[in-house]
């Protein structure tokens, strides 16, 4: 080995982006397996490689001992003290061993032991490199598709989207650009595995952050994320400052902001939504885009009934109970959902003023909403009107986990007479 050597290990480290040290590491332990089998010792050996000059050295390591009985091992006070002056009983003490023609048979051992060491270097490095990537968003490129697996290529490494983790009805081709959410990197045998997802409630969570130089700042923050990949997600955003829009900071401008995010998921809805410390404003906010008249809360149930507008039942519940059932997990709270009609026949006490004041601090943000979807209501109602009557009857199948007392409510809300009645005073 020579100075050519050390050149190429260093042209080698910077190819494959690895640090020299590790490859003369490497070198080291292959140079000690090789000489243990072409020379059958059994003594405990090391290797040293100089980095001036690219020579290397085998050295038996000996303890010293008054008497020697095993000679691969051990070695005598005087023996000791013409290598180094110094030594003492117990000590170790470094013999060169270096056989003449070693060089040529270690190149030959070595190759595969230093080509394995390297690549498993190079794994460990991209190991390293994505792990610290882990609830982030990657882009890459499809590769190839297989058994409805996307297998996308992320430089280095290829990451793998499993049918599970995609969004249903969207379809990408070869070469597609696509942005994922990396939910884990694990080792195997192979190298690291990296597992994407598309559905994933942090993909959302990190595409405003992307996009909200507020958050990014840290003067708005994410509190919760719900979402039904696909359909409609909420968000719950809450700023410090109170002199902070922070539903306005991420509808954006003309609605761009939130309008990048929806593009992204491909025209997946999103309701971004206040939170609050107060959980009855806060569940109130979450049920948006429907109005709520009053909140009750029963803490040691973790459950709260609430009270909406005739009108505004359809909207608050959503499709197949969408609404509600997204509502619920942004908060972590149990809703019951009743009419003010409901409500009275059960005879429940609310306050009738409660939406008022909830409506005068929301109006900005309304207004600003608007120009994110302003046909975003009507689409919104006439999406639930068309649906009801099917809403109606499959209820209590779609809708039983969520909540068991809304059996009753859906038997009472089945009828088409009261559906019919409902939509005419709609009208008028």
């Amino acid at each position: 080995m020579n100075l050519e050597f050390l050149e190429a290990l260093n042209d080698l480290g910077k190819e494959k982006g690895i640090d020299t040290d590790i490859i003369v590491e490497a070198i080291e332990a292959a140079l000690i397996s090789a000489y243990k089998k072409n020379f059958g010792s059994l003594q405990n050996v090391k290797v040293q490689i100089d980095k001036t000059t690219g020579e290397f050295k085998v050295y038996a390591r000996k303890e010293v001992v008054e008497e020697v009985f095993n000679k691969n091992t051990e070695i005598t006070l005087e023996d000791a003290r013409k290598i180094y002056a110094g030594s003492n009983y117990g000590d170790i003490v470094d013999v060169e061993v270096t056989p003449r023609n070693f060089g040529r048979i270690a190149a030959q051992t070595a190759k595969q032991v230093v080509v394995q060491r390297i690549r498993e270097a190079e794994r460990g490095i991209i190991y390293s490199e994505f792990s610290n990537k882990e609830n982030d968003i990657v882009t890459g490129t499809i590769q190839r598709i297989e058994n409805k697996n996307y297998y996308i290529d992320l430089g280095k490494i290829e990451a793998v989207l499993t049918p599970a983790e995609q969004i249903a009805g969207e379809e990408y081709k070869v070469f597609d650009r696509i942005r994922t959410y990396i939910v884990e990197v694990k080792k195997s045998s192979k190298g690291p595995q990296i597992m994407v997802s598309r559905t994933h409630p942090g993909l959302l969570k990190r595409l405003f952050e992307m996009e909200v130089p507020e958050i990014q700042d840290g003067i708005v923050e994410i509190k919760s994320v719900a979402r039904e990949a696909g359909a409609r997600s909420k968000i719950a955003v809450y700023s410090a400052d109170s002199e902070v829009d922070c539903i306005g900071a991420c509808v954006g401008p003309k609605g761009s902001r939130v309008q990048a995010v929806v593009n992204e998921l491909r025209g997946e809805k999103i309701d971004i939504v206040q939170w609050s410390k107060n959980i009855s404003e806060y569940i109130a906010s979450a049920l948006s885009p429907s109005k709520v008249v009053d909140v009750a809360v029963f803490e040691d149930e973790k459950k709260a009934r609430v009270i909406v507008p005739d009108n505004q039942l359809s909207l608050a519940i959503g499709k197949e109970g969408q609404n509600a059932r997204l509502a619920a997990k942004l908060t972590g709270w149990k809703i019951d959902i009743k009419s003010e009609s409901q409500a009275q026949e059960l005879g429940i006490e609310y306050q009738s003023d409660y939406y008022d004041d909830y409506e005068d601090e929301y109006d900005d943000y309304d207004d600003s909403y608007d120009d994110y979807d302003e046909n975003y209501d009507d689409e919104y109602d006439d999406e639930y009107d068309d649906n009801y009557d099917e809403y109606d009857d499959e209820y209590d199948d779609n809708y039983d986990e969520y909540d068991e007392e809304y059996e009753d409510y859906d038997e009472e809300y089945a009828d088409q007479e009261y559906v019919e009645e409902y939509l005419e005073k709609r009208d008028e």
